[in-house]
């Protein structure tokens, strides 16, 4: 399967004389989803911002087969960061009215990508009202309504209980499966990056570079009893083995 985008050389230096990235080099391929696993500190954040085009690099290149990728990236931050103000509706539609799109064009988008994150019937909904994941989920419904190209996930599960991070887990994998958007997601739980990805790359610390790369190929349904299996354990075992190594 061909990249989507192919980043050689990849360096970021801030004024402060801290090097965050230094010499990553990562080809990500065109619906695969991709975890990028590292402890704090090691740049994870800072690789998909620049990804994002919300920074730019101090070394290195992105090269983009679909050339020009504005308004074809999404970006699910580690917190909702939702209008407070506004309710669910509207906060999903807000990308589209940036990119001039009406309220009534945008109904039935909006009104699927409700649906397909869970949240149909919360519309009117504020964001005070929602739970923690639910609020997330309207962050997710945000990122997919412009039907993005390219999805990036920076740690958006952190903060959440245990319970509703496995339950999100799994609803991100069937939409995932459902639209094979490319897919990037930064964290740094070894669990969650084995169970979400087709690929992980590890990263070691700053300044960030890329030390493994582990494929992960589950032929079972990737469901709460995946997590519970023996071959889940030893990939789970593998890439704790090269998160260790990374940290030394």
């Amino acid at each position: 399967m061909a990249d989507l985008v192919t980043i050689a050389g990849l360096g970021k230096s801030f004024r402060n004389g801290v090097t965050a990235l230094e010499g990553v080099d990562l080809g990500v391929a065109e619906g695969e989803f991709l975890s990028v696993l590292g402890p704090s500190g090691c740049g994870k954040s800072t690789l998909l911002r620049i990804v994002a085009g919300l920074m730019p690099p101090s070394a290195g290149r992105l090269d983009w087969r679909a050339g020009d990728m504005a308004g074809r990236i999404g970006f699910v931050f580690q917190e909702p960061t939702l209008m407070p103000w506004a309710k669910v509706w509207d906060n999903v539609y807000l990308p589209l009215r940036l990119a001039g799109v009406t309220q009534s064009q945008a109904e039935g988008r909006i009104a699927e990508t409700l649906a397909a994150v869970g949240l149909q019937g919360f519309e009117t909904a504020y964001p005070r009202e929602l739970s923690g994941g639910m609020r997330m989920r309207v962050s997710i419904a945000r990122a997919l309504v412009n039907e993005p190209r390219l999805l990036l996930f920076d740690e958006p599960f952190a903060a959440l209980d245990e319970i509703t991070r496995a339950k999100l887990n799994e609803d991100l994998l069937a939409l995932w499966r459902r639209h094979r958007r490319t897919v990037v997601f930064v964290t740094h739980s070894v669990f969650e990056s084995v169970f979400l990805s087709s690929r992980i790359v590890v990263m070691a610390k700053r300044p960030g570079h890329i030390t493994a790369e582990v494929k992960v190929d589950f032929s079972a349904p990737r469901d709460a009893g995946l997590r519970l299996s023996a071959p889940y354990i030893d990939v789970c075992r593998i890439v704790s083995r090269h998160l260790t190594e990374a940290l030394q």
